[in-house]
């Protein structure tokens, strides 16, 4: 299938590791030329993403700063000639292991993962959406994650949910003029991170890190974590003009959750 991504020009956020690296990259490889954004774009990054050959412009930006997000956009627009695609990836990863109780999670814990994962989304489409509504055509994905689904993290399921809001909003406004918004649920998901994590896991349990890695590829239904590889196929196809019939809605990419119904 051809995803109708090339000569498309797209803004990625948390670009210098995992899966918003994974979605640059991926891009790049269907013809798009992207700025990679992060806050400190890294040489390994811009190497992978620009062996394909396309545009690739490394920003470094903060997306808790709304003059670093205009200033950002403004650069993309003058050097790439506007911009088609954002990719809303920059933010914290969930951890693995245990989460704060209620009573332990504090008021700046909380307004730290807003300003990056909810008010920096909404930056960032803030920023872009005046370009993609005046060209007809456009494409949010915003990287949130499945604790959207669940209620042993606080703090990742409510600023999770309130990326899933934040969406939806984003879709009623911009998709009569052209701009479709989605977002898509990871899990635990393999990336840099990976092998820290499966060494912690073991440590806590007690158990070798191949068993470690077994029980954390029992919570999908498909018996492994999923790539962030994986995951960027997934956001690439979003990104694409033939997933118009998408707007609005949640796309869960983290292998299938087991024992539960989603419907």
């Amino acid at each position: 299938m051809d995803l109708q991504l090339t000569g498309r020009r797209a803004v990625v956020t948390g670009g210098s590791r995992g899966i918003g690296l994974a979605a640059a990259d991926t891009l790049a490889a269907e013809g798009c030329d992207v700025a990679l954004v992060s806050r400190t774009p890294s040489d390994e990054a811009v190497r992978r993403v620009a062996r394909h050959g396309t545009r690739m412009l490394p920003i470094a930006a903060d997306t808790t700063d709304d003059a670093a997000v205009q200033a950002m956009v403004a650069q993309v627009v003058a050097e790439l000639g506007g911009v088609d695609v954002l990719v809303n990836a920059a933010a914290q990863p969930a951890g693995a292991g245990p989460q704060p109780a209620a009573a332990e999670t504090t008021d700046a814990l909380l307004r730290e993962q807003f300003e990056t994962k909810v008010l920096g989304y909404l930056r960032c489409a803030r920023a872009v959406a005046p370009h993609m509504t005046a060209q007809g055509f456009g494409r949010i994905v915003n990287v949130s994650g499945l604790n959207a689904r669940a209620s042993t993290s606080l703090v990742g399921s409510v600023r999770n949910v309130s990326v899933a809001a934040l969406t939806a909003a984003l879709a009623e406004d911009l998709g009569p003029r052209g701009v479709t918004v989605t977002v898509v649920h990871p899990g635990l998901t393999v990336t840099e991170r990976t092998p820290g994590m499966i060494a912690a896991k073991a440590a806590a349990d007690g158990t070798s890190q191949e068993e470690a890695e077994r029980a954390l590829g029992r919570s999908t239904r498909l018996g492994r974590l999923v790539t962030a590889e994986e995951v960027a196929d997934v956001i690439a196809f979003l990104c694409s003009p033939r997933s118009v019939a998408i707007n609005g809605d949640a796309v869960a990419v983290g292998g299938g959750q087991p024992g539960v119904t989603y419907y």
